[in-house]
């Protein structure tokens, strides 16, 4: 068996159909990834919560079909619905990074699949240094914060000291700079 048949292409299933998700984003994509699920990770320790980087499935419907999501970053504490390389309970925080082949699903489709699983915090993150912040309200997504990273301290927007938090985990905080550190 050649190393090709070993790799798992990356892939999504929503409403029966498969979205081949390769090529691979772009190596912002992957460095602003990195940089959220390290922070988290750290926060994390000894705890029974666990954050996965763009290899775990989010089987969002798992009693009706097998659609799921592949979600960049994803924070999950119900260790009874993982099973292999799927999670099927309800993720406490999703990060989606946007690419130009994904950010209109990412903004579309699947901020609407996350908000009816549930999810109580979602981010959707462009490299290009913004970043927006969900939190579920009575079932629905409110924009709860929208950040434009200004990183030129010489600016007065100038924001990358500007600390975020996650709802769940109020510990555990970044900031702008952090998100994006090594970007540029």
């Amino acid at each position: 068996m050649g190393l090709a048949e070993f790799e798992r292409k990356k892939d999504e299933k929503i409403d029966g159909i498969i979205i081949d998700m390769s090529p691979s984003p772009s190596f912002s994509h992957g460095i602003v990834n990195s940089n959220i699920h390290t922070i988290i990770k750290q926060g994390l320790k000894s705890s029974i919560c666990l954050v996965s980087m763009e290899n775990l499935d989010f089987k969002y419907h798992p009693e009706e079909n097998d659609d799921y999501l592949c979600p960049d970053v994803m924070i999950i504490c119900d260790r009874k619905y993982l099973k292999g390389g799927s999670y099927s309970g309800v993720p406490k925080f999703i990060v989606e990074t946007l690419s130009p082949s994904t950010a209109k699903r990412d903004k579309t489709e699947k901020k609407d699949i996350y908000e009816k699983a549930g999810v109580e915090e979602y981010w959707i993150v462009s490299p290009q240094g913004s970043v927006e912040i969900y939190y579920l309200e009575n079932g629905r997504y409110v924009l709860e914060q929208s950040y434009m990273l200004q990183e030129d301290k010489e600016e007065e927007d100038f924001n990358a000291d500007t600390e975020i938090c996650l709802k769940a985990f109020p510990h555990i905080k970044m900031t702008l700079g952090e998100i994006f550190e090594g970007v540029n």
